[in-house]
C-alpha cells in the first residue's frame, strides 16, 4: 500500500526489513492503512526526485494516449513502492492487478495472470527478484512485444502457441534492485530508486496521518516520533497508531512530546528508534563479544534469532545508525554503539575479556 499507510507490502507477503513495533489488530488497522493511503501524487509526500521524474512519464503517456512504460521501483520495503503503483494505476485511469513473485514459481501462473489482462492495465509484481526464472524469461517477451508463448505437450511433440497480449504496464517493485538480471532490468522503462526519509518529510507525514485519524498532536510530538522512525514512513506510522492507542487510554488523547516518549517506551522503541531486537544484538555484540568481531551465526545464537533475521531485520539499520559494521572477521561494534547502551569499550575501561572472545568468534 503506502509510505502513509505502514503497508507497502502487508497483504502480499512478509519482508523481513517490515517488523511491527507493537500489537496491530490486522482488521481495524488494515481499513485505516486504506484511509490513509494518498490518492495521487499531489499527496504523495517525500521522494521528490522519483516523484517529479514519474509526473513526467504518466503526463507524456496520457498525451499521447498510450499506455505508460513500464516501471521499476527499487527500495528498502515501507518507502512507498505499492502506493506508486496504485497512483501510477489512478493517474492513468486503468484497473490494477497486484501480486508478487514468490507467488509465481511457475510459467503458468504468469501466463494466467497475464492472458486475463484488460488494455492498459496496470500490473503490480512486488518483489521481482524473487520470481522463478521461467517465468522471469516468459516475462521478457511479455514486456517488449506483448506476446507469450504458452508450450503445449511434453519432449518433442510439444508446441509453442503464441498468446498475443494487450498493452499494459507493469510495475515492478525490488528490495534487492542488484538480483534483478540486467535482461529484465534493461525492459523497464523507467527505473526509480526509493530513499530513506528526512525527518522533517516524516514529520509531514505524520501531521497528514494525525488529521486523518482524527488525532492531535504538536509540532513537537510529531519530531518525536519521526525521530525514532528509523526513516520509513510505514514505521511512522505503526508508532502513530500505538502512540495515539496510548494518548486514548493514558491521557486526554493528546499527543504530546512527553506522552510520545512515553508510549514509545512501552512498546520499547529507543530515541533512536532501535527495538527490542536491535538492542538485543548490540548487547550480544559488546557485552559478550568485547565488541567484536564475530561471527553472523554466532551472534544470531547469542540473541536466539535465526542467522537471517538479524542479517536482514536488524543489521541493515544498525550499519546504518553508525552502530555496527561488517568486516571480513565479522560484525564489529562501533565507538557510537558502546556510548548508545552507556558502556565503555575493553580497551578504555581495562577489561581484557572482550578483546580475548574476538579471535575467538571472530569467523
Amino acid at each position: 500500500m503506502n509510505w502513509e499507510d505502514g503497508s507497502d507490502t502487508a497483504d502480499l507477503s512478509a519482508t523481513a526489513g517490515d517488523r511491527l513495533v507493537g500489537p496491530d489488530a490486522d482488521g481495524e488497522d488494515t481499513a485505516v492503512e486504506a484511509a490513509l493511503r494518498p490518492k495521487d501524487l499531489d499527496e504523495f509526500v517525500g521522494q521528490e526526485k522519483v516523484r517529479e521524474q514519474l509526473d513526467l512519464v504518466l503526463r507524456a503517456a496520457r498525451a499521447r494516449g498510450a499506455t505508460a512504460d513500464h516501471v521499476l521501483l527499487s527500495g528498502a520495503p515501507g518507502l512507498g513502492k505499492t502506493t506508486l503503483s496504485m497512483i501510477i494505476a489512478a493517474e492513468m485511469g486503468a484497473p490494477i492487478r497486484i501480486t508478487s513473485g514468490p507467488a509465481i514459481q511457475h510459467a503458468g501462473d504468469l501466463a494466467a495472470i497475464l492472458s486475463s489482462l484488460q488494455e492498459g492495465e496496470v500490473l503490480f509484481l512486488d518483489e521481482i527478484h524473487r520470481m522463478s526464472r521461467p517465468a522471469e524469461e516468459m516475462l521478457y517477451m511479455a514486456m517488449e512485444d506483448f506476446r507469450v508463448d504458452v508450450i503445449v505437450g511434453k519432449g518433442p511433440g510439444a508446441t509453442a502457441i503464441p498468446l498475443e497480449l494487450p498493452p499494459f504496464t507493469l510495475v515492478g517493485a525490488t528490495t534487492r534492485a542488484g538480483l534483478l538480471p540486467p535482461p529484465l532490468r534493461d525492459r523497464f522503462g523507467f527505473t526509480g530508486h526509493m530513499e530513506f526519509y528526512e525527518p522533517a518529510e516524516l514529520e509531514r507525514v505524520i501531521h497528514r496521518s494525525a488529521r486523518l485519524l482524527d488525532v492531535e498532536i504538536d509540532g513537537a510530538g510529531a519530531a518525536e516520533i519521526a525521530g525514532r522512525s528509523r526513516g520509513t514512513p510505514r514505521i511512522a506510522n505503526r508508532l502513530l497508531r500505538r502512540v495515539r492507542d496510548y494518548a486514548q487510554v493514558k491521557a486526554d488523547g493528546v499527543i504530546t512530546p512527553e506522552i510520545a516518549s512515553i508510549a514509545l517506551g512501552v512498546y520499547e522503541v529507543d530515541a533512536r528508534g532501535l527495538d527490542r531486537l536491535d538492542r538485543a544484538v548490540l548487547q550480544a555484540l559488546l557485552k559478550l563479544f568485547g565488541g567484536g568481531p564475530v561471527g553472523l551465526s554466532t551472534l544470531a545464537v547469542a540473541v536466539g534469532e535465526e542467522r537471517e533475521t538479524v542479517e536482514e531485520v536488524a543489521e541493515p539499520f544498525l550499519v546504518r545508525e553508525g552502530l555496527l559494521a561488517r568486516t571480513p572477521r565479522g560484525r564489529v561494534a562501533t565507538p557510537a554503539a558502546w556510548a548508545h547502551l552507556g558502556l565503555v569499550p575493553p580497551q578504555q575501561g581495562g577489561g581484557a575479556a572482550g578483546s580475548g572472545q574476538q579471535g575467538l568468534f571472530g569467523a
